[in-house]
């Protein structure tokens, strides 16, 4: 017990020192800067002045709304067609099998974004669908991408993160008994969709609240997709402030600080609206349901949902091809739907193009996820002689709730302060802020599962804890530990915000290079970037699947034993 209590000290000493204190002091330093307090300007007076600042920004209140638009928009899109495609297909056949999401959750945003744009861009392929329907000989003179409203950057969104809500959804609905409590309800006379409404909705939102709140976190502070979907002038909120933060004029950090406060307030008012929603439907619920409403039927609207989420599944298969298509043209004139002809000279030369990126990526996706995912190990082992401690890992969720641009900014002068800003450390440090709550999560209930006895059994045959855990418990669940790797490599290759800052610009990685160069550059270069940069969590997914049947069927051989 002594034991398992010191690791749980030490665990926890290392994640909040190295992990929340870190976010608590960039908040702070942030914080400090939007109340006019710069000593680097000799500026140590509390002040409103930043505020004013921000305020008089042309299109600051366009920045404002569209952040709100296009945040809270896609948030509840993707969440009612998520739910309508799963109720659809609980009262058939169940969830089904969502192994097909895995390619779409492996891809990062910057690279969906930049195939969503080849996909819907005056030039893309849908407009050259339309053209040879209609026998257009030039392109529509239509702003399909970066459009004021942030229709385009709302879409991407949407395609982005329904994957993902669709995938929490069926794991909370795996923990629910659906198709005895559907059974019931029709047997009372209710329609399934009415049943799956009623029954089965206010038992899982609690299951799937906290993802939600991620996701609509995500979408009110997004960067890198708003770059390259969303308008240029004025942008986003987000965005907008990045900008600030960019100028050459130091005198600029003031506003940019407190437009990253006002990033934050905006989600933290957000979730709170959410919140505040909940409780209004669930007291209309309550009126709601003893009232029966037995002959509404809601099968026609859970089917346009799960049509709409096929679409949009299929609009982003087509825009991952479309990556690789473009990496390789060579001549694609509008309104042809292939290519003319085809080149591989964008791919030629590694040393002088796409081979430093993909270097420092693989190097800090490595890094990150190794230090992740021993965090992780160390602090679930801690657990085995404890109770779970529900405030602690209540931090874990910080990083995914708190907008980046909120304390990057304060963490690196911090890492300034301390000679770290523009190195691997730092990025490295950045990143795995964001990396392990992922590999925490999705480790912790595969850990848990594990059945108790044997370790008991071990233990009584004389086995240590460190014995236990390299020799049982880490190959039982090898499996999982190396998918939570993957998901760890995934999240590292999609950050853009941590490098750019972290990195003083002096770290390029394909994420940061394929959004810079997604604003103008030439297609098949930006081709080639985005498709190395999905292609990177392809191989670690691949890898978590094939490796584990590679270990156990070789495990004899490697431990130097026969029959």
């Amino acid at each position: 017990m002594s034991r398992g209590r010191a690791l749980r000290g030490l665990v926890l000493g290392v994640v909040g020192l190295g992990l929340i204190a870190p976010i608590a002091l960039g908040l702070g330093q942030s914080l400090q800067a939007a109340f006019g307090i710069l000593p680097a300007l000799d500026l140590r007076v509390w002040s409103l002045e930043p505020w004013r600042m921000l305020l008089a920004q042309p299109g600051f209140g366009s920045s404002l709304q569209l952040s709100l638009l296009t945040g809270l928009g896609s948030t509840l899109i993707a969440l009612v067609l998520a739910l309508g495609f799963c109720a659809a297909g609980s009262f058939g056949r169940g969830p089904g099998r969502l192994r097909w999401l895995a390619p779409f959750l492996a891809v990062p945003h910057a690279a969906m974004a930049v195939g969503l744009a080849f996909v819907l861009a005056p030039s893309g392929w849908i407009a050259r669908g339309l053209a040879l329907a209609f026998g257009w000989n030039r392109p529509p003179d239509i702003a399909s991408v970066h459009d004021a409203w942030g229709l385009a950057l709302m879409l991407g969104l949407v395609v982005k993160e329904l994957p993902f809500l669709l995938l929490v959804i069926a794991s909370g609905l795996a923990q629910l008994p659906v198709a005895r409590q559907i059974a019931a309800g029709r047997a009372l006379g209710y329609g399934p969709g009415v049943a799956w409404i009623k029954l089965i909705l206010p038992q899982l939102w609690p299951l799937i609240r906290l993802p939600v709140w991620v996701v609509l976190a995500y979408g009110l502070s997004v960067v890198d997709m708003a770059i390259i979907l969303g308008p240029s002038n004025p942008p986003s909120l987000a965005v907008a402030v990045v900008r600030l933060f960019s100028q050459p004029d130091l005198a600029m950090i003031l506003p940019a600080s407190a437009g990253a406060m006002l990033q934050a307030a905006l989600v933290v008012v957000c979730i709170a609206a959410l919140w505040g929603a909940e409780a209004a439907l669930r007291l209309l619920g309550r009126w709601w349901v003893p009232r029966g409403g037995r002959g509404m039927s809601w099968a026609p609207g859970l089917r346009l949902a799960s049509g709409a989420v096929w679409a949009l599944m299929a609009l982003a298969s087509l825009a991952l091809v479309s990556l690789l298509l473009w990496s390789l043209a060579w001549r694609w004139s509008f309104p042809l739907i292939w290519p003319e002809s085809w080149s591989a000279a964008a791919w030629a030369s590694p040393s002088a193009t796409w081979g430093a990126a993909l270097y420092n990526t693989v190097i800090l996706a490595a890094a990150s996820t190794a230090v992740s995912l021993a965090l992780a190990v160390l602090w679930l082992e801690a657990e085995a002689d404890l109770p779970r401690a529900p405030w602690a890992e209540a931090l874990i969720y910080l990083p995914l709730l708190m907008p980046q641009i909120g304390f990057l900014y304060g963490l690196n002068v911090w890492f300034l302060r301390a000679g770290l800003s523009g190195g691997y450390l730092a990025v490295i440090w950045a990143q795995a802020l964001l990396v392990f709550p992922y590999v925490m999560i999705t480790l912790s209930e595969p850990w848990r599962s594990v059945d108790p006895r044997l370790l008991r059994v071990a233990a009584a045959l004389g086995a240590g804890r460190w014995r236990r855990l390299l020799g049982l418990r880490l190959p039982i669940l090898l499996r999982p530990i190396l998918t939570a790797a993957a998901i760890g490599v995934a999240v590292s290759v999609a950050q853009y915000l941590p490098t750019l800052f972290m990195g003083a610009g002096r770290i390029a990685t394909l994420t940061t290079e394929a959004v810079t160069l997604a604003s103008g550059a030439d297609r098949r270069v930006v081709g080639v970037y985005a498709s190395l940069q999905a292609a990177l969590p392809f191989a670690a997914y691949a890898a978590a699947a094939l490796l584990p049947m590679w270990w156990h069927r070789n495990r004899r051989d490697l431990r130097g034993g026969g029959v």
